[in-house]
C-alpha cells in the first residue's frame, strides 16, 4: 500500500489487532455509512450487507471495535447508544429534543479538548463531551413539520 491510499476496512480491523469478519466489516462500514446509528439500525443494515446476525453479535463487534477506537459510542441523555464512525477527533454533537436527530459539530474553540474547567479537581482533562440540545429545522416552529 502507497502512502496515498486509504486502508481498507480488513486492513483497518486487521491493525486494531481485531480478527477481519465479514460481519465486522459490514458493521465498520454501515456505522461509517450513517448518521449516528442505533443498535436496530446497524443490525438491520448488516443484514442487507451479509445475510443474518444475531443482535448479541452485532452488540458484541460494537464493543471491540469500540475499543479498538474504530466507532464512537455516543449516548444522548434519555435515548439508546448510537454509534458513528467519525474518531479521533474531539467534535461535539447537536441533538434534537423533538425527533432524536443528532449532527456533528466542531470543537467550540481551540485544541482538544475544546473546554478547560473552571476548576479540575486535580483531573488531567484529555476530551469535552458537550451535547447542544434544540429542535432541528424540520422541527423548529414554523416550519413545514414543526
Amino acid at each position: 500500500m502507497t502512502a496515498s491510499q486509504t486502508p481498507t476496512t480488513a486492513e483497518q480491523l486487521r491493525g486494531a489487532g481485531l480478527r477481519v469478519t465479514a460481519a465486522r466489516v459490514a458493521l465498520l462500514e454501515t456505522v461509517r455509512d450513517g448518521d449516528h446509528l442505533g443498535v436496530e439500525a446497524i443490525a438491520s443494515g448488516v443484514r442487507d450487507r451479509v445475510g443474518h446476525i444475531s443482535l448479541q453479535a452485532v452488540y458484541e463487534a460494537l464493543h471491540a471495535l469500540t475499543a479498538a477506537g474504530l466507532v464512537r459510542r455516543i449516548e444522548p441523555a434519555g435515548s439508546p447508544a448510537r454509534f458513528e464512525g467519525r474518531v479521533g477527533d474531539n467534535h461535539h454533537h447537536l441533538v434534537c429534543r423533538n425527533c432524536g436527530a443528532v449532527k456533528d459539530v466542531d470543537c467550540a474553540v481551540g485544541h482538544p479538548p475544546c473546554l478547560d474547567p473552571v476548576d479540575d479537581a486535580g483531573y488531567l482533562v484529555d476530551e469535552a463531551d458537550v451535547t447542544f440540545w434544540g429542535l432541528c429545522p424540520q422541527c423548529r416552529p414554523g416550519s413545514e413539520n414543526g
